[in-house]
């Protein structure tokens, strides 16, 4: 009888263990705060989500917490709203650059990665054989930058020859962070890390809110199996699809919602498993290679 209930605490012990991630980490997007408020987004209620989402993170372990674009609806006063609730995490924490964070004066648009708290408007960073690469989608826009900025300029151009109708709220990654992003994949292979990506736009599946060159990144994407995920906001619905190997989810906006909406997403070996909060579906994502 003593060894029967050794071995089925041992088993129980070990479907425990099993079930249990290699780590966790808070993802949520377009919390989109701004002091208006229309009959479809609650941007005014952004704080009060927020503060219960910074809450219930707080309550758990949680490797780090990322936000993945439209921190603000705009004016650059609204940062001084919403970037102390997210200061609370108990976890480090990451931004995404997001269309809305540069919808500020000309003047004020150079300030916004600083204000946001970063050092570099795409970058990485590491945790347990992981490599997150951060991109940001407005590299070419045509709003990320003053009116008169060449950049902006160059960017009206690169609009011209898209399809006809393509959003001018969208932006692309340009050649050197194309350049950078594939420069950290060699990286991760050669060091044996799996990989996911974070930025505001969709790549994939076709939808309108998708990256000007989405093409050229889920190409790029494609050309090396670390890449586990990609991990996105800007369309406030959600998505997801599944290509050549690698995931691509679409989190549901914070902001369109009475309740609310963020995500827990937790790392198994062989599997993602998001457990959503609010209108956040769960799912389950493994991981083909």
């Amino acid at each position: 009888m003593k060894t029967t209930l050794a071995l089925l605490f041992a088993f129980s012990t070990f479907i425990t263990q099993a079930a249990e991630p290699l780590f966790r980490f808070g993802a949520l997007a377009d919390c989109q705060y701004c002091k208006q408020t229309s009959a479809v987004r609650k941007y005014s209620q952004s704080p009060k989500k927020l503060t219960a989402c910074v809450a219930q993170y707080n309550k758990l372990n949680l490797a780090f917490v990322v936000h993945l674009g439209d921190f603000i609806d705009r004016d650059f006063e609204s940062f001084d709203v919403v970037s102390p609730i997210f200061a609370k995490l108990k976890a480090p924490r990451y931004h995404v650059l997001g269309n809305h964070d540069f919808s500020v004066a000309d003047d004020k648009k150079a300030l916004v990665p600083k204000r946001m708290g970063l050092k570099n408007r795409y970058y990485d960073f590491a945790h347990q054989g992981w490599r997150f690469i951060v991109i940001d989608g407005n590299d070419v826009s045509l709003y990320a930058y003053p009116k008169n900025d060449p950049r902006t300029q160059a960017a009206s151009a690169f609009h011209r020859r898209l399809k006809a109708g393509t959003p001018t709220w969208n932006g692309g990654v340009g050649s050197k962070q194309l350049a950078w992003i594939e420069s950290k994949l060699k990286a991760a292979t050669k060091a044996k890390e799996r990989v996911m990506l974070f930025c505001h736009f969709p790549v994939y599946p076709a939808n309108i809110h998708n990256l000007w060159n989405a093409e050229a990144v889920t190409t790029l994407l494609a050309k090396y199996p670390c890449v586990a995920a990609y991990l996105n906001g800007h369309n406030h619905a959600g998505n997801y699809g599944e290509k050549h190997g690698t995931h691509y989810l679409t989190l549901n906006g914070m902001v369109d919602t009475p309740t609310s909406a963020y995500s827990v997403v937790e790392v198994h070996k062989d599997h993602l498993e998001i457990k959503g909060f609010g209108r956040q579906k769960n799912r389950t994502m493994k991981l083909a290679r």
